[in-house]
């Protein structure tokens, strides 16, 4: 069912295009505020408006006052530059916050993706090292802003903003704030003394698309330049799906040796790297848990409150191997013993 607003987005597409659709269809929105839709053109009109491409087409519908869209065509042109699989732009009307792109296809790797399977993850896996090797080595980052200490700790908070008083409805104690306020630092300075790169910022399976060439690369209009880490671990420690931790040190093992061969900063103790990728993946999933409460809370989607858990584990499991992260674990669980009804 597309609403009002969603069927002026496509009647401008149809304008521009100088077409109609056999079809439109929704296509499942992402945790931001834009929305997607699919038309699918005529036999006899697809060739003359997408000359060499599929006969479908995206509409994007985003709210120029929330998600402009300045940083999503900035961009694309970097990534376009480096050859790296991402929508193309047929047609912009910044104004109403509308873009007709490319179609790459309707099949991510999480719908591909099978923790049985590890051979066939291993290939999608590599085809998804050699496109972030790209970015890393080659994308331009001139005048992108930082991954500072003030956006990582801004990231954090929504934990505690949302998540913790929100959902759990946890007032912290002074003690408490001082605790969480010393681990943040701490967490803080591990991202701080990584060698930066440029950083997608949500490289994950669901924005990977199955395409030719693999992978097509989606919702990168947050890059920044940030810890060479923070893709890699958003790869494999994802929200909607969890690999053994044994697998995923092996395949973030295999992406440094790729990395370093490549001329890219990484350390040369395995060590090292691992502690680094363990007190990153940190700050992103408490991020991820604050910003699941918020789109819950905010935003009226509670379905993504359903996935925190994953990440509940995923730090826990980090905190087993990594002792100066106990305080955390103890922290959670103290306040998840004091949680009260949801808020609204």
């Amino acid at each position: 069912m597309i609403d009002e607003a969603g069927q002026r987005a496509c009647d401008w597409a149809f304008d521009v295009l100088g077409c109609q659709a056999s079809r439109v269809e929704a296509i499942g929105s992402d945790a931001s505020r834009r929305r997607y839709f699919r038309l699918f053109l005529e036999p006899d009109q697809a060739g003359t408006v997408a000359d060499g491409l599929s006969s479908t087409l995206i509409v994007m519908d985003a709210p120029p006052e929330q998600e402009p869209l300045g940083p999503f065509i900035d961009i694309q042109e970097r990534l376009t530059q480096i050859g790296l699989h991402v929508p193309a732009i047929l047609h912009v009307e910044q104004t109403q916050g509308w873009m007709v792109l490319s179609d790459l296809g309707s099949t991510s790797y999480l719908d591909r993706l099978d923790p049985k399977n590890v051979d066939a993850a291993d290939d999608l896996f590599e085809d998804a090292h050699q496109a972030l090797l790209m970015m890393q080595s080659r994308a331009s980052t001139e005048g992108l802003s930082a991954y500072d200490a003030s956006r990582l700790l801004a990231e954090m908070s929504l934990f505690t903003d949302w998540f913790l008083t929100h959902h759990w409805g946890v007032e912290p104690t002074d003690e408490e704030w001082d605790q969480w306020d010393l681990i943040c630092a701490g967490v803080i300075r591990w991202a701080l003394d990584q060698p930066k790169v440029f950083c997608h910022r949500d490289f994950m399976p669901r924005n990977l698309m199955v395409s030719q060439p693999n992978p097509g690369v989606l919702d990168f209009q947050d890059a920044v330049i940030g810890p060479v880490t923070y893709d890699p671990i958003s790869l494999y420690m994802d929200a909607f799906i969890s690999w053994p931790r044994s697998y995923v040190d092996q395949c973030l093992e295999r992406y440094r040796q790729q990395a370093k061969a490549q001329g890219i900063d990484v350390p040369d103790q395995v060590d090292l790297w691992r502690r680094m990728c363990d007190f990153m993946s940190i700050q992103r999933h408490l991020k991820v848990i604050g910003i699941f409460a918020r789109i819950a809370y905010r935003d009226g989607k509670p379905r993504y409150l359903t996935d925190v858990g994953r990440f509940f584990d995923y730090i826990t499991e980090t905190a087993q191997r990594n002792p100066e992260l106990q305080a955390l674990t103890d922290l959670i669980q103290v306040w998840e013993s004091r949680q009260v009804a949801p808020q609204s």
